[in-house]
């Protein structure tokens, strides 16, 4: 007879030393406590409840390079093992890497030319649109219903499958939590080669030849480092930190453009910053331009002119600072006509609240320059303490959290018009005017909007409309941070010269599912005449875009023997969409954050026979 997980987990915490116990229980009360054990359900960190599932080296690892790692600055190698060791009740696992899933040794370079089918970065190409042509794509709507699993890739000691995959010259290029990036043929998800990096991966890759003839990956880690590396070997070309903050990260993707690599920089400040001895808030998102060659810095602009200074302090005495916060979560957009380059931007951390939070900011490309900025929601300024019983360090003037987590899209109309429109999570669309100062054309409430609510990470455009997901995550009345099973979702297709509704689908109830709520939080993909949304429910679901007919769904939260021998299963879908390239769809499944089903799995789906 098996024990509960709560009776194991009892167990094998009285075996530990009791030192080790009460070293991890004090530790974990000072420095984890206010967000883990908080029964507000706004909060994205994962319950205590929710961390028993987690390895011990997933959890250690998230306290000592991981996005963590600020909360625990200052510890013994031993005092992290001992938190570790409380919140998931488990021990080291030392489990040793292997070879299952190697490609042949004699296959080397890019099987196909990297000006073949692909999808590059995170939107695509450089207007971030999440649209795939019908020659990239590969894959019609009357395919999408004969869509079936060819591959399934897992990663080892994570719970969250957060990082999108890019595929370029038949290969897939993919990051994750478990610290390495890997390069899988694309065909067979059979391994080419590993790179371990010094934290998680979350972002997108990016995919460009250098002035020397090889082909070079770009991408971000959650210590703010970002890499430049060999594309066909593995090898290290360079490596830059781009912000020396403790709380710095790079969640989006960095974008190439002619011998250039733009980064965003952002920030986990907002939850360290809740701590009452925080000195809070001096973090001020930034973009980044950095030659391709070398990685040496060319500009850096933050979103924020003026730099934070101290402005009062708080109830038990505390320095405090600001203007802080403007994060840039998400990939820069190019815009080549003008020589532009367009980001969205967080909400502040701190009081004063600024102009450039909460709003998409032009810069030059060649000097970095902010050409100009438009707000969405002013006086935003939030810290997680705001949501806690403990609300020292919550601004005086404190937001809604309507920040924007997704790239904006620049997209010209077939009459000529261009449009940079983009989802906030206020549960507004907004179209915006590039030529004229980001001039607001219109704006089309699609949610109710919140701190999880609203359009989440990512929205895919063609030339006629955008195509919005509405997340609006709900938990239950009850303090016990379980979701909503009623509440939440929508999928809705607007006209980009209008902003009218054109294309609505109704949210997808969960009925009795468990830990399922109908929002849609992951990133919309498009392909002609079809449109792809994953949910937090674990299904992945194609739509027509002509009658919002289902096409196909699949449900992706079970167990799956993979090409590489990892344990895996699909749980929630949120951050990254689907890809589609060459009549292939690779899609990641699972992202325990806040709750939702935990997963470490990447799958890979072809055209199966009628």
């Amino acid at each position: 007879m098996k024990l509960s997980a709560a009776i194991a987990v009892v167990l094998i915490w009285s075996c530990l030393p009791a030192t080790a116990q009460q070293s991890g229980a004090a530790l974990y009360a000072q420095r984890c406590a206010q967000c883990h054990d908080s029964s507000n359900t706004d909060i994205r960190a994962p319950s205590r409840t929710a961390l028993q599932s987690r390895s011990f080296d997933e959890v250690l690892g998230a306290i000592t390079t991981g996005a963590m790692s600020s909360f625990a600055q200052g510890l013994s190698n031993d005092e992290r093992a001992a938190i570790a060791s409380l919140v998931t009740g488990k021990a080291a696992s030392h489990a040793s890497a292997d070879s299952a899933g190697q490609c042949a040794q004699s296959e080397t370079g890019f099987p196909q030319p990297i000006d073949g089918p692909r999808w590059n970065s995170w939107g695509a190409d450089l207007n971030n649109s999440r649209f795939q042509p019908a020659a990239m794509a590969g894959l019609t709507p009357d395919q999408v219903p004969r869509l079936r699993l060819k591959w399934a890739f897992g990663f080892a000691d994570t719970s969250n499958a957060n990082a999108q995959p890019t595929v370029v010259g038949g290969l897939l290029f993919v990051g994750g939590g478990d610290r390495k990036v890997h390069a899988l043929d694309a065909k067979s998800g059979c391994t080419r080669w590993v790179f371990p990096t010094e934290a998680p991966v979350r972002a997108a890759i990016s995919v460009a030849p250098l002035d020397n003839g090889l082909s070079a990956i770009f991408f971000g880690d959650v210590r703010a480092n970002v890499y430049a590396v060999n594309a066909a070997t593995g090898a290290l070309i360079w490596k830059s930190k781009v912000d020396d903050h403790l709380a710095a990260r790079i969640t989006g993707a960095p974008t190439f453009h002619t011998g250039v690599v733009y980064v965003g920089v952002s920030s986990i400040e907002e939850a360290i910053g809740s701590r009452p001895t925080y000195q809070c808030c001096t973090f001020r998102g930034s973009v980044v331009a950095l030659k391709a060659e070398t990685g040496a810095q060319i500009w850096k602009t933050y979103t924020i002119p003026e730099a934070p200074h101290p402005t009062r302090t708080n109830a038990i005495g505390t320095q405090l600072f600001g203007p802080a916060g403007a994060s840039v979560w998400s990939a820069p957009t190019i815009d080549v006509q003008r020589q532009a380059l367009y980001v969205a931007t967080s909400n502040s951390y701190a009081d004063p609240a600024t102009d450039t939070s909460d709003a998409i900011l032009a810069f030059d490309l060649a000097t970095g320059r902010m050409l100009w900025h438009q707000q969405a929601t002013p006086k935003d300024s939030f810290v997680v303490a705001c949501f806690g019983t403990d609300q020292t360090n919550c601004p005086q003037d404190r937001g809604p959290d309507h920040d924007f987590g997704q790239s904006p899209i620049l997209v010209t109309l077939r009459d000529g018009q261009r449009v940079l429109v983009i989802g906030q999570k206020s549960g507004v669309v907004h179209a915006l005017d590039p030529d004229h100062e980001g001039k607001i054309l219109w704006q089309t409430r699609i949610g109710q909007g919140g701190p999880l609510g609203g359009t989440e990470w990512g929205s895919a455009a063609d030339q006629e409309r955008i195509y919005v997901a509405n997340s609006d995550v709900r938990f239950l009345r009850d303090g016990s941070r379980r979701l909503n099973s009623s509440e939440g979702g929508g999928l809705f297709g607007l006209d980009l010269a209008t902003g009218k509704i054109a294309m609505q689908v109704a949210p997808v109830a969960c009925g009795d599912r468990p830990q399922c709520s109908p929002a849609l939080s992951a990133a919309i993909t498009l392909v002609p005449g079809v449109v792809f949304s994953g949910g937090v429910s674990g299904f992945l679901r194609a739509y027509a875009t002509d009658d919002a007919r289902l096409l196909w769904e699949i449900d992706t939260a079970r167990d799956y023997t993979t090409v590489n021998g990892v344990p895996a299963r699909g749980g929630a879908m949120d951050g990254p969409g689907a890809v589609v390239v060459d009549g292939m769809l690779y899609v990641n499944s699972g992202y325990a954050q806040w709750g939702g089903l935990p997963g470490n799995v990447l799958l890979a789906f072809e055209v199966g026979n009628p």
